[in-house]
């Protein structure tokens, strides 16, 4: 089983706000970055779609994958399972349940382990999703997070 390691961040300047995630993926000597930029959006929403985009982005599976994240958010919920019991109970009341059902579709292709780090502390591929994240949410040529809007 081939291994990828992902590193991801998510930014909203202003929450909500415009924002972005930023992707580094790495696997087998190669290196990809991956970024987009919403009009409206918030720092969670950013955090969980790009580790959603960068499973996505996976081109076999099963694939082993271990995924470096700064967002208590969205590891806290894998690692400590809340997220299955949101689902059990159907998401009900739960916020960004269109994608957390996108993420749950996704990640169970794959043997996913999650590692926490700190954000801002120096961490070079953090530093450099964080870069690519907020610099896709100033492009001209934003897209709309249709969820964010549904779910308001």
């Amino acid at each position: 089983m081939k291994q990828v390691i992902i590193y991801t961040d998510g930014s909203s300047r202003g929450n909500p706000g415009p924002g972005g995630y930023g992707i580094i993926l790495e696997w087998d000597g190669h290196k990809r970055e991956l970024s987009e930029g919403f009009i409206q959006t918030t720092n969670n929403r950013m955090e969980l779609l790009a580790v959603i985009v960068s499973l996505e982005s996976l081109k076999r599976t099963p694939m082993d994958v271990v995924i470096y994240s700064d967002s208590k958010y969205v590891v806290d919920s894998v690692e400590k399972k809340w997220v299955f019991e949101w689902e059990k109970k159907s998401f009900k009341k739960k916020k960004n349940s269109d994608l957390w059902k996108r993420f749950l579709k996704v990640y169970r292709n794959h043997n996913v382990n999650f590692h926490w780090i700190k954000g801002h502390n120096h961490h070079p591929e953090n530093e450099r999703c964080d870069f690519i994240a907020v610099k896709a949410s100033n492009n001209h040529n934003l897209l709309v997070d249709k969820g964010y809007i549904e779910n308001e």
